[in-house]
């Protein structure tokens, strides 16, 4: 695994936080949205991750010069340590909407309850938490790959 990768890994991540805090932030914007386009209520959005595969030359790659450099033997390298993360799709939550008691609203129906959006702010808080520690995270490796590079290039100087 080179420099470079460990670089594309973490920035992989980053990117996928930051995308995942921008819905985050859409849901709890849309909390009390009781009418969208459709006319229904806003859907809470989920974002979904996987690991993002490394291209069909790059594993190739790989494996001739394993095969070449030492008879096939797995030389303990990293070589088959993933590409990073991608958000592979984002997903309406399906759940149920909320019901509230509100014959006043436009919204009502004809008991006088209100469709509300199934999103839930303190939930949705939660998980704004965990995308920002997640990105500090990445932010950190990215940070200690660089330094790592940096000492290995004062110690070509010395």
């Amino acid at each position: 695994m080179s420099f470079f990768s460990s670089m594309d890994i973490s920035s992989s991540g980053l990117t996928a936080q930051r995308l995942r805090m921008d819905i985050i932030s859409q849901n709890i914007a849309n909390a009390d949205t009781t009418r969208t386009e459709e006319g229904t209520p806003y859907r809470r959005k989920a974002v979904l991750f996987e690991e993002k595969q490394k291209s069909f030359k790059d594993v190739l790659n790989n494996k001739m010069k394993s095969i070449i450099g030492n008879s096939g033997d797995d030389n303990g390298t990293g070589d088959d340590i993933g590409a990073g993360v991608r958000v592979s799709k984002i997903v309406d939550d399906q759940s149920e909407f909320k019901k509230i008691y509100d014959p006043g609203n436009p919204d009502a129906d004809a008991e006088g309850y209100v469709n509300m959006p199934n999103v839930n702010v303190i939930e949705e808080m939660v998980n704004m938490i965990s995308a920002s520690r997640t990105y500090e995270a990445n932010v950190t490796a990215m940070n200690t790959s660089k330094s790592m590079a940096l000492k290995a290039l004062e110690i070509g100087r010395g």
